[in-house]
């Protein structure tokens, strides 16, 4: 079957779900990179994007108790925090320059929207020229329900704010019976799938995230992106897939071959989505390098503080500076191409990778 699928992407044919399948499946990790390689190059040569971005995690007070989140607390809890709108504001002074602001946080019980719509606009006020990435699918539903408005209501009262887009977020993955024993109380893949529907409907692009390495098996990954792949036909709103490995604290999870093989698998499968991310927060540097040669055209951003994975137990560093950025896209003999929100280059890019340009 391999030859048949190096066929239809070398002819830039669409894969089935049972191709797909198949990949996850194969024990031929070279043959599945040089493919994802190859989708990959057909659209952006050597070119390797990131963007100067800071994450902002508001609060980690929560509702919800998902299995796998070790960020969430419940108010008064030990370790639960909440940052007003001018302590956002003060951490962003001290973040040097940035042009993206990702921003995602708890359910808090408290907070309306009228406490995001006077976050945004004071952000956009302070920061006018930066794009606020803020409120995953979760966050934007439970918002809906807490006011009793439609998700068109609160997305654009959240736009007309300053949100410019919506991260990824939250979809974990699709699979009712897996999702009913990781995060029974979160909002199920319906409900994401049309939140993000609504959004693309309301001129708001998005990304879209899958959470693998835990209860799930192939066949919930491939129906995940299946799932994902119908979305993007229908409205063309997706921006970046993001695949994260679950973060263990107490024991294993996905290895590094695995997690070539999830952006491998997304950027042949997922013939729709221009971008395919490496998030080196959770899968490191060395990774994140070697899965630029396995179809990944995106290495997320300089970050400069983490919380979510770190919580969990993620031992990379919270930040990189866009010097390293540049060198760890570069040693991997691609070209490194600055960013904005929407993947438009902000400024001339080296033309050679570095071991052509430091001769």
């Amino acid at each position: 079957m391999l030859k048949d699928i190096a066929r239809k992407v070398q002819e830039n044919q669409r894969l089935t779900p049972e191709e797909a399948l198949y990949l996850f499946q194969t024990e031929d990790i070279f043959t599945l990179g040089e493919l994802a390689s190859l989708a990959k190059e057909r659209r952006f040569g050597k070119r390797v994007f990131y963007v100067r971005n800071v994450h902002i995690n508001p609060t980690n007070i929560c509702v919800n108790r998902c299995r796998f989140c070790a960020f969430s607390r419940s108010e008064g809890q030990e370790g639960a925090y909440e940052m007003s709108p001018e302590e956002v504001l003060q951490a962003l002074r001290q973040a040097g320059e940035f042009d993206e602001l990702h921003m995602v946080g708890g359910l808090h019980p408290r907070w309306g929207l009228g406490h995001y719509i006077a976050l945004l606009r004071a952000v956009r006020e302070a920061f006018p020229s930066v794009c606020i990435k803020a409120f995953t699918a979760t966050e934007v539903e439970y918002l809906a329900r807490k006011e009793g408005l439609s998700l068109k209501e609160v997305l654009l009262a959240l736009k007309e704010a300053g949100l410019g887009l919506l991260p990824g977020g939250g979809a974990e993955i699709f699979a009712p019976e897996i999702r009913a024993r990781l995060c029974p109380e979160k909002l199920g893949a319906q409900g994401w799938l049309q939140v993000m529907r609504t959004a693309h409907q309301a001129g708001l692009k998005s990304n879209a995230t899958m959470l693998y390495g835990h209860l799930e098996g192939p066949e919930h990954r491939v129906q995940h992106l299946q799932a994902l792949r119908s979305l993007q036909d229908e409205t063309q709103g997706f921006l970046a897939f993001i695949p994260l490995p679950y973060v263990n604290p107490g024991g294993a999870g996905p290895g590094g071959l695995e997690a070539l093989r999830c952006i491998a698998v997304a950027r042949l499968f997922l013939d729709n989505f221009p971008h395919i991310k490496a998030y080196w927060v959770m899968l490191g540097e060395k990774l994140s390098q070697l899965a630029l040669l396995f179809g990944a055209d995106d290495l997320e951003g300089t970050v400069v503080s983490e919380r979510i994975a770190h919580s969990a137990g993620a031992t990379t560093p919270q930040a990189l500076t866009e010097d390293e950025l540049r060198h760890l896209i570069a040693e991997a003999g691609m070209v490194p191409t600055r960013r904005d929100s929407f993947y438009r280059a902000l400024q001339p890019q080296e033309t050679r990778p570095l071991e052509e340009s430091s001769a």
